[in-house]
């Protein structure tokens, strides 16, 4: 039986980590959750995560320096960011940053959970 793929959440907003949590475990994920951008990026130096959901709004550090750093420490870690910011500016600052998706919030958690899908299977191309 393979081991279950390791996914950190970064997300302030309890409601969505809990739908985000729900959802993915329900798909076989196993989940960990920061609810602000210092306990994010303390957990993401630990290692071992399969993929990185990220908001870029948060308390501490910001999801966008935690992105940068993220893509630092490991070229092959999917990394999406959620976040309120829908701007062009700010989805294409994001992916410059290292992202390799970005969704605007409010989005569909079926479309969240099939691109993690997704990343995590290009991943192992």
């Amino acid at each position: 039986m393979e081991k279950a793929k390791r996914i950190l959440i970064v997300e302030d907003d309890g409601h969505i980590a809990e739908l985000l949590q729900l959802h993915l475990r329900d798909e076989g994920y196993d989940i960990s959750h920061a609810a602000d951008g210092n306990q994010g990026m303390a957990m993401l130096e630990q290692g071992g995560w399969d993929a990185l959901i990220l908001d870029l709004m948060l308390p501490g550090i910001d999801g966008l320096e935690i992105c940068r750093r993220a893509r630092n420490m490991t070229r092959y870690t999917p990394i999406i960011i959620t976040s309120a910011r829908s701007s062009e500016v700010h989805r294409v600052l994001g992916l410059e940053l290292g992202a390799d998706d970005y969704l605007a919030k409010p989005f569909s958690m079926l479309e969240l959970v099939a691109r993690v899908k997704a990343c995590s299977a290009a991943k192992r191309r």
